[in-house]
């Protein structure tokens, strides 16, 4: 199943994302459904609606945190010159740093060097405190895609990640979030990301150091999960740049595609 949060002319409402057959005539719809699927069940309205007519919005709005994983790819942790951590390296993003797809990433005007990281994202369905490893699958919603957009100078000279990762338009998710898959699925999905069209970021989750049920446990014995805290399960080796004009997407294999312009701000 694929849970979108969406808008088409009014206040946000949610739907399952149903995919027409490849090259067949009919158009990818969205069946709407009542409440919030995150806080209770849910009832198919019987509206359909074509895809191409709504405006999908970021899947989950984290009612409570983000929870990032630092270093997570041996690979992307020596290009940076670093090492890969003994345990999950985490920090947090405010659920204000959310936005959707096609919501425009902002650059702040302290920053001089804003970089893109293409990541698996994981939604928490269940409020869940340390959980076993062997148990994670049970407190997991389903997976959506993040860029944990960074603001690599602030990064480097604050000595701490709150204000690199932080700034309001720093979490785009979405499309939607894929409830069906299972954590051995995830473990080896192609991650891409590109920059107008331009391949930066091409790897695989099956080289994340620490593994989903991993990370669920780690973070769990530390702090509570509530249902709709996202996870991002860190990025692959070829981060980089972005300035204003530019255009960033992250595909995830049998998840989905996340667009986002970046703009300039200047104060």
């Amino acid at each position: 199943m694929r849970v979108a949060r969406f808008s088409h002319g009014g206040d946000p409402v949610f739907g399952v994302v149903e995919l027409a057959a490849d090259g067949g005539p009919n158009p990818d719809t969205v069946a709407v459904v009542t409440g919030d699927p995150l806080a209770g069940p849910v009832h198919y309205t019987g509206e359909r609606i074509d895809l191409a007519e709504v405006r999908l919005l970021s899947p989950v709005i984290p009612r409570s945190k983000v929870i990032g994983v630092g270093r997570n790819y041996a690979a992307h942790a020596a290009e940076l010159g670093n090492t890969v951590p003994d345990l999950p390296l985490t920090f947090f993003k405010p659920n204000t740093s959310v936005i959707g797809p096609g919501e425009a990433i902002v650059r702040p005007p302290e920053t001089s060097n804003l970089h893109f990281e293409g990541e698996l994202a994981v939604v928490i369905g269940r409020i869940s405190r340390r959980v076993p490893r062997e148990r994670a699958a049970e407190v997991i919603f389903g997976y959506t895609v993040a860029n944990d957009v960074t603001a690599r100078d602030l990064q480097q000279t604050d000595g701490q990640w709150t204000r690199a990762k932080g700034f309001d338009t720093f979490c785009p998710l979405g499309p939607w979030i894929v409830t069906h898959l299972g954590l051995d699925e995830v473990a080896d999905l192609e991650v891409t990301t590109t920059l107008n069209g331009e391949t930066r970021q091409q790897g695989n989750t099956s080289a994340m150091t620490y593994q989903v049920a991993d990370l669920i446990a780690h973070i769990s014995d530390f702090t509570t999960l509530l249902p709709g805290d996202v996870i991002l399960t860190g990025t692959p080796a070829g981060v980089g740049p972005m300035v204003a004009g530019d255009e960033v997407t992250v595909s995830i294999e049998g998840i989905g595609t996340l667009t986002n312009p970046v703009v300039g701000q200047e104060s």
